[in-house]
């Protein structure tokens, strides 16, 4: 993606504007800035109006401007680093507001989660994993909250649940070394993606099988090999990685492979509970609930 789209923007070259220039030499030389700027603040940077910007998208082969910054962040998903993370969000978030403008972002992250997410596609990922022998879950680094979150419900409704809680490569091996046909490993993995998930993924698929992937792109490294894909808009700025989307697309997850072994699940809990009151797990309140 680096290559093509700087490529675009050397071979339009001969037709850009004074203006257009300037543009293209600053997303040449600062991509990781320029990538989540907006049209606007883009063109006060180089000392361009916005509609300057917004037609040298055009003049590359872009539909508009959002089309042309898409690029610019696939191109960089994986590459920056938190400093450089944290550079771009001091350009976007004001230390005034961090509270009002960090929720409403994650908000617009569901929301943009929820406009793509194709839901045939889950339904097919919420049968995969119905039908399992052994369900591996893997998640590494920040993605390992969300790995966690899944094995502690999943435990509740399935008999064979493994979590794989290492990053040394070969225990990494070493607790998915039986997957084999009839399992299924689930990958968790935003950027910067996690080498471990990637070649946990690989082996499973190799072994016959099935992989489902919950990440952030069809572009993701764990992608190409996923039998089903679960797409939740992550965050690339802050050097504090945005899990909202990705866990309520796993909490999705979780309440529909509930509904489907309802029976199942409700003798589960039912055993829980006597087990709770029994040890005395959770605290009571006046009540006579738990407080969890």
């Amino acid at each position: 993606m680096e290559k093509d789209l700087m490529a675009l923007i050397s071979q339009s070259a001969p037709r850009f504007s004074k203006g257009q220039r300037l543009i293209a030499n600053y997303i040449q030389n600062h991509f990781d800035k320029a990538a989540f700027m907006t049209a606007s603040k883009l063109g006060g940077v180089v000392g361009v109006s916005e509609s300057t910007v917004v037609r040298f998208a055009s003049e590359i082969g872009f539909e508009g401007y959002p089309e042309l910054q898409k690029a610019l962040q696939e191109m960089i998903r994986n590459k920056l680093t938190n400093v450089q993370r944290m550079d771009a969000a001091s350009d976007q978030i004001d230390s005034a507001n961090v509270l009002d403008k960090v929720l409403s972002k994650d908000i617009e992250r569901i929301r943009r989660t929820l406009e793509d997410a194709d839901k045939e596609e889950f339904a097919q990922a919420v049968d995969t994993i119905c039908q399992a022998k052994n369900i591996y879950i893997i998640g590494v680094r920040s993605s390992s909250a969300l790995a966690t979150f899944l094995s502690f419900y999943f435990n509740h409704i399935f008999p064979s649940v493994r979590l794989i809680s290492t990053t040394s490569r070969a225990e990494v091996f070493e607790q998915v070394m039986r997957v084999e046909k009839d399992d299924v490993l689930i990958a968790i993995s935003f950027p910067r993606y996690s080498k471990r998930a990637v070649q946990a993924s690989h082996y499973a698929r190799a072994n016959g099988a099935k992989v489902v992937a919950i990440t952030d792109s069809d572009k993701s490294p764990i992608a190409e090999v996923a039998d089903h894909l679960l797409l939740a808009c992550g965050d690339m700025v802050s050097f504090v990685d945005s899990l909202v989307a990705p866990l309520s697309v796993i909490n999705a997850l979780i309440v529909a492979v509930g509904m489907k072994k309802r029976e199942e699940v409700a003798k589960t809990y039912e055993l829980l509970e006597r087990i709770w009151d029994e040890y005395e797990v959770y605290e009571k309140h006046e009540g006579g609930g738990k407080v969890i």
